[in-house]
């Protein structure tokens, strides 16, 4: 498993996609560094995606650039699937996942399916326990997972 890319905006930044960068350096207790959000929710500071959700879009002729869902990491796996509280080692970045993202209604800009269609994969928001560098081809390991909140 592996990251596919990297996103980030700086203050001023708005809109979707988010822009694509070389790396992102996640900082404990403040977020990604030089991201408009860092600082803010502590619980919020990273969003990660998978590029099932890409896929599902393309299933339903909704083609879509990486980073349109927001997210700061796209993964070449289904993170979806994972619990809260799911810890999550990128190379030395440890993050873990806190809340799962809800329907965005941001996302009809796109296309007015896509908040619905995308309701159970919109993203996954993450805390950082521990800093870190992580960038494109970064290897991504699932530490281990909270198996008392998985839906069933």
């Amino acid at each position: 498993m592996k990251v596919i890319d990297t996103f980030s905006a700086k203050i001023g930044q708005s809109g979707l996609p988010r822009p694509q960068v070389d790396y992102l350096e996640l900082v404990f207790d403040f977020g990604i560094k030089d991201d408009k959000f860092a600082g803010d929710d502590l619980d919020k500071t990273v969003m990660i995606v998978g590029t099932y959700s890409y896929d599902l879009a393309k299933e339903y002729s909704i083609n879509l650039e990486f980073g349109s869902l927001g997210e700061n990491i796209l993964f070449d796996f289904n993170p979806h699937d994972l619990a809260v509280g799911t810890r999550i080692k990128i190379d030395e970045a440890i993050i873990q996942i806190t809340e799962k993202c809800t329907i965005c209604n941001h996302l009809s800009v796109f296309d007015k399916k896509l908040p619905k269609l995308l309701k159970s994969c919109r993203g996954l928001y993450c805390k950082i326990e521990k800093s870190g560098m992580i960038s494109k081809n970064s290897k991504v390991e699932i530490l281990d997972e909270n198996i008392n909140e998985i839906a069933s």
